[in-house]
């Protein structure tokens, strides 16, 4: 039987289920061979040769291949559609060839298509090639580029930037995005203005809004009431006249339907409406694909194939009528620059399928997916909306004032009955709807429709600005005319914080990255603690910033947008076969080395100055009164600057130091200091005066006792518990850890118990009494147990405790008792239930040996067996090998040295036993790869 290769065992099942018996469906779970985590697996100086290696996890993949291809001559490689899934195949082909497995007569085929039904999987099997070595050698220069800049600039960083993880050719650009952002937000100087409303009503009751235009025959600008004065007068000029309709204008309008989603635009939707990080979206759609309810989800495309047009117009005639049908069908143009990389946009494999009639075994959560894929791609198909927008001019008799109200009436809904798309701004005013107002009318002023509004408004004297202290202000509103007319103080807002949606779609708008980078890159700067979120904004850390700063010093092309979206056509060009790979990595690697040895040359002392330079708007800010922003506070006479610690931190430190010993973290002024300086932040004093600080070190966040001194060199230290927020920890808190271990009480069958927190969290500690004829060499033994809650170590009890300590006298190579599994997932292919659990570090998936942690957006709960063997299988690939024992010499031998004169032979024996193991490697080797 013919053996077809796909990546994942869902695809696999599904896709066996389409070709039947005749065929052997296997799966590669991915990448089967990845380059070392090592230097020197891409070779600038060879012609960039690549070194190889075959995963550990992947060793029984290829062997299960290699096992079903002895029965069958013909390999189907039946991977994903894309550069990535092109880059599978090839390896696959390179690793079995290698091993012998694909001989001289074996027939080799590549089969693609973009979505996983029985039509498509047939008519791809019709129609076979051979792996496209243009779109291998646009992956390989991909590869390459990253692994160099990732492991030729991330070690600069380490060196001269302490505490900094690592660089990415497209990560590093990413994050200046938003650090760039969050330095606008900084820089912003809030402007007042003021607005004036009046809420009026017409002779049938019926009430609206409109805002002032005019004072005093003369349009307002956006700045022109400035103050508080200024809005009350201009109140105080609508409460004292009459008004009437001045002006009625409506014209019609319509609306069209959104594009169908390529896979940056299903990211940011699914960011806007669920809430979704990039890669949960990512994941939640991978699972639909291979069960072949929707077309491939990593796709620059929005054009869909002419069956799917017609199966969507339909669909819609017959569930909504031929209203809602236009009269020729929609076409959408393609963005992406390389047609060769452009698939179909991401649509339901069958439009006539809603959510509804989906099978009940689909989770929740793809459900959720699928129902937002297929109204978008049903709703791109439909007639447009037909609106009424309505202006209606309000004015006084002697034209010194005039209000406008806007709004829009829906006379045909068309698209929108299934769809409309999610905004990342306010609503507009022109989206209210507007009562039936004739010209002429008088335009009342509605008593007491403000007042509750103005109570809210002046009930609090600061008004929060994003990425300011806020501003202090004595008024906000006035209120006129019985509570009908409403003026109310604002100021201009900073551009807003980047959401993963906003950020996924500026990286479009700069080219940089493709669709199928965009989740990784968005989680890689968080999980390196670079950004964090928050109300899912998007916020650098201070680690974020230093190494925005020093790439844009030290290597600022190549964390240029325009350099980076200049790459990416080059790697198009090669996918394309429109260019040399090698002459591409030539020429970057060419400047990319000088820059590196440059930097490299560099003190850290000279590094950390010219970032202080550069971040010193934002690290020391003008003082009011003009004093020099970087003097120091405490002595008058060092001069601030930035500091790194030996933890990774960063702080503001003193240059006299350590006779000044002034810390501040980055952001700012704080009360007793910073935990990152080399004094941490002063908590209070303990009963004796003796002063305690929080700081932080190699293990993370600690309290201390007092200071060293030449009598006790290692003062009292007590670890914070994992997870706790620093911000909370005070003197009440640091106490009860520094008064740690605690005696819990003596076991039944002897020793002391103690409980206390450790490098690995709390604990119950048994010192076990020493055995009767104990030498004074002997110690004792030592049990611990691990305590689940961090307050348990102050109130544990010894009932408790023992039994804790027994459980794990019983269980020796486990954390106390076996852990119950937050769910059970099933079996994995090659044996051994596969289950979430709880981690002290949070959730994970477990099978056998192998822990992999999930990521951040992904509730435990909603996990599938599916996901977990990805995931699984990536954890499985960083695992080194072990390395096999060294064979000692023959020649050290106890029987060589006992006969002198077997000396000689011995010399030839030990020769012969040094090649004896070389050749039994290479043997292995020999075996292992074929």
């Amino acid at each position: 039987m013919p053996v077809v290769v796909v990546e994942s065992p869902a695809k696999a099942k599904t896709i066996n289920k389409y070709l039947g018996k005749d065929y052997t469906v296997l799966a590669s779970y991915g990448h089967v061979r990845d380059l070392p985590p090592k230097d020197g697996s891409v070779d600038p100086d060879d012609n960039f040769e690549m070194k190889w290696e075959v995963a550990t996890a992947s060793q029984k993949h290829i062997k299960a291949i290699v096992e079903a291809l002895k029965d069958d001559d013909k390999l189907i490689l039946a991977t994903d559609p894309d550069r990535e899934g092109e880059a599978i195949s090839w390896h696959l082909q390179e690793a079995l060839t290698k091993r012998r497995a694909i001989k001289k007569t074996t027939q080799v085929e590549r089969v693609v298509f973009n979505a996983i039904t029985k039509t498509a999987v047939t008519e791809a099997m019709k129609n076979p090639r051979q792996v496209d070595m243009e779109l291998v050698e646009a992956y390989l220069a991909r590869r390459a580029l990253d692994y160099l800049v990732g492991f030729k600039l991330s070690p600069v960083l380490w060196r001269r930037l302490p505490g900094a993880k690592s660089a990415g050719r497209v990560q590093s650009v990413a994050l200046r995005v938003i650090v760039e952002r969050e330095m606008e937000i900084e820089a912003f100087k809030p402007r007042e203005y003021w607005s004036v409303k009046a809420m009026l009503e017409n002779p049938r009751a019926q009430t609206y809004e409109a805002r002032l235009t005019h004072l005093g025959g003369r349009k307002l600008d956006r700045y022109d009431l400035a103050t508080g004065e200024a809005a009350e007068l201009a109140v105080a000029a609508i409460t004292s006249r009459d008004l009437k309709v001045l002006n009625v204008e409506a014209k019609p309008a319509t609306r069209n339907p959104a594009a169908p989603f390529m896979t940056s635009t299903l990211q940011q939707e699914a960011s806007r409406k669920f809430s979704w990080g990039a890669r949960q979206t990512m994941n939640v759609a991978q699972r639909l694909y291979e069960a072949g309810y929707i077309t491939y989800m990593r796709t620059d495309g929005i054009d869909m194939a002419p069956e799917a047009v017609t199966a969507a117009r339909d669909a819609i005639g017959e569930r909504y009528g031929k209203d809602y049908v236009p009269g020729s069908a929609r076409v959408y143009k393609n963005k992406a620059k390389n047609a060769q990389e452009a698939h179909e946009c991401v649509r339901p494999t069958e439009l006539s399928r809603a959510v509804d009639d989906l099978p009940g075994g689909v989770e929740a959560e793809q459900r959720k997916l699928y129902d937002l894929i297929w109204k978008r791609t049903i709703a791109s198909q439909m007639e447009s909306a037909r609106l009424e927008r309505t202006t209606v001019d309000v004015g006084s008799s002697d034209g010194e004032v005039t209000l406008r109200a806007t709004g829009q009436v829906v006379t045909f809904d068309g698209f929108l009955k299934v769809y409309e798309e999610g905004r990342d701004d306010v609503e507009a005013d022109d989206a209210k709807r507007l009562p039936q107002i004739t010209q002429g009318e008088d335009a009342r002023k509605k008593s007491g429709e403000f007042a509750a509004e103005f109570d809210k408004l002046t009930s609090d004297s600061v008004v929060e600005v994003e990425g300011t202290r806020g501003v202090v202000r004595e008024e906000r509103a006035v209120l006129g005319g019985d509570g009908a007319v409403l003026g109310q103080q604002h100021f201009t807002q900073p551009p807003p914080r980047y959401t993963e949606a906003t950020l996924v779609k500026r990286m479009e708008e700069l080219g940089i990255g493709r669709p199928s980078t965009y989740a990784s890159i968005v989680t890689t700067i968080q999980d390196r603690d670079y950004v964090r979120k928050e109300k899912n904004r998007l916020i650098p850390e201070d680690k974020g910033r230093l190494v925005t700063a020093f790439l844009e010093n030290f290597f600022r092309r190549y964390v240029s947008y325009d350099f980076t979206a200049k790459l990416e056509e080059d790697l198009d060009h090669v996918s394309a076969g429109e260019a040399d790979w090698h002459k591409l990595l030539e020429r970057f690697w060419a400047d990319f080395k000088i820059a590196l040895d440059e930097t490299m040359d560099l003190s850290i002392t000279a590094v950390l100055e010219k970032i202080n330079e550069v971040l010193e708007p934002h690290l020391f800010p003008p003082k009011e009164d003009g004093s020099d922003p970087r003097l120091c506070p405490n002595c008058g006479e060092g001069r601030l600057s930035m500091r790194t610690a030996r933890s990774g931190g960063a702080f503001i430190g003193c240059s006299n130091y350590p006779d000044c010993r002034y810390t501040r973290p980055l952001a700012g002024e704080v009360e007793g200091g910073d935990v990152a300086g080399p004094d941490g932040k002063l908590l209070g004093h303990d009963e004796e005066g003796v002063p305690v600080t929080l700081r932080t070190g190699r293990f993370g966040p600690y309290v201390q006792l007092g200071e060293p001194t030449e009598e006790a060199p290692k003062p009292k230290r007590a670890s914070i518990p994992k997870g706790t927020d620093l911000e909370q920890v005070d003197l009440a808190m640091a106490l009860p850890l520094l008064a740690l271990p605690r005696f819990v009480g003596k076991h039944p069958d002897g020793g002391d118990i103690e409980s206390n927190i450790g490098r690995f969290g709390p604990y119950v500690m048994l010192t076990e009494p020493l055995p009767e004829g104990a030498s004074a060499k002997d110690k004792p033994k030592k049990v611990y147990a691990n305590l689940a809650d961090p307050e348990e170590v102050h109130t544990i009890g010894l009932n408790r405790a023992v039994d804790l300590i027994e459980q794990k006298k019983l269980n020796p190579g486990r954390r106390g008792v076996a852990a119950e599994p937050l769910k059970q997932l099933g079996d994995h292919p090659d044996g051994g239930p596969v289950n979430v659990m709880k981690g002290r570090y949070g959730p994970y998936v477990k099978w056998e040996k192998i822990n992999a942690t999930l990521p951040k957006d992904v509730e435990p709960e909603a996990v599938t067996l599916e996901q977990a063997l990805v995931w699984i299988n990536e954890k499985a690939a960083t695992k080194p090998k072990k390395k096999a024992p060294a064979k000692k010499p023959a020649a050290k031998k106890p029987a060589a040295k006992k006969k002198p004169a077997a000396k000689k032979p011995a010399a030839k024996k030990t020769a012969a036993s040094k090649a004896a193991p070389k050749k039994a490697a290479d043997a292995d080797v020999v075996d292992d790869e074929g």
